[in-house]
């Protein structure tokens, strides 16, 4: 029993930061209908400013919120405005070509990193990377615990802000109905560059949080990309209370598939969980509870 509540408790943390990643793809997905195939690799790159910033300057992971969010919520909305904005004005006889470009940015920026850093795999080791406390009988990873707490912050400060401020408000509008947003008088296009940005935004934080307990390499990005479509799905497309259950549940059943059948089945959970949901549930976990 000991083990089944230590392995709950370790999925549950890295299930909130799960979350936070998934968070930002369901915003991207709810405004631009798209799904973004460069999220991981947009989370990547922030890693990697992370990791400058600690090797070079020694400033903490965890103040690296203050400098990689922001940085690569630039760069997203810089992505959006330049790059994909363009493709929405384009007649095509490709419909996905939005998404295909997406594709060709995560490429780009793998690369690029790749031949700035090279492909070895990097780390950042800290004085409390491997720091536990107990609990009675339960262990708690300290960075983990630090960052479930930063991502449940985080996590809340975004609700706030799509909840209770006008900008905010016109992004769940635009969300809504893009169409009658415009009529309203709200600015659809710069609305999306901003959205594209937060939802960059929040994959680099939930990429700051890892850092301290997960190692780093160019393609670390794809992995990421895959587990936040999927919370996606889980969660019900555009749902973003979907997306933080789906992203316990996505930790949750990694960590129980760990250390019940095999680690190197981990990531196989989450593809098992994707098409049983595709099966059995396509509109999601919000199809259960009508969020």
């Amino acid at each position: 029993m000991e083990m089944f509540i230590q392995t709950l408790v370790a999925g549950i943390l890295i299930g909130g930061v799960y979350a936070l990643i998934g968070i930002g793809m369901t915003l991207i997905m709810g405004v631009m209908r798209i799904i973004n195939l460069a999220h991981g690799q947009l989370m990547m790159v922030a890693m990697y400013i992370t990791f400058v910033l600690y090797q070079f300057l020694n400033i903490d992971p965890y103040f690296a919120l203050l400098v990689a969010p922001p940085a690569l919520f630039l760069i997203g909305a810089a992505i959006q405005r330049y790059l994909l904005n363009p493709l929405i004005k384009i007649e095509s006889i490709i419909p996905e070509n939005q998404v295909l470009m997406t594709v060709g940015i995560g490429i780009v920026l793998t690369e690029t990193i790749r031949f700035m850093f090279s492909s070895d795999y990097k780390s950042v080791k800290t004085s409390y990377s491997t720091a536990t406390f107990n609990i009675g009988a339960i262990s708690w990873n300290v960075p983990m615990v630090v960052a479930f707490i930063l991502a449940v912050v985080l996590t809340a400060s975004l609700f706030f802000f799509l909840l209770k401020t006008d900008v905010g408000k016109s992004v769940r509008a635009t969300a809504q109905n893009k169409d009658a947003a415009m009529i309203m008088g709200i600015n659809a296009e710069w609305i999306t560059q901003l959205t594209y940005g937060l939802g960059a935004a929040m994959a680099a934080a939930g990429g700051t949080l890892l850092l301290p307990i997960y190692y780093l390499f160019p393609d670390v990005g794809g992995p990421f990309t895959l587990k936040a479509f999927i919370i996606t799905i889980l969660g019900g497309l555009g749902s973003a209370v979907g997306a933080i259950m789906g992203g316990l549940v996505l930790g949750v059943a990694e960590s129980l598939g760990a250390t019940y059948i095999s680690m190197a089945l981990k990531d196989a959970i989450g593809m098992v969980i994707f098409l049983l949901v595709l099966v059995f549930l396509p509109g999601g976990l919000k199809q259960l509870t009508k969020v």
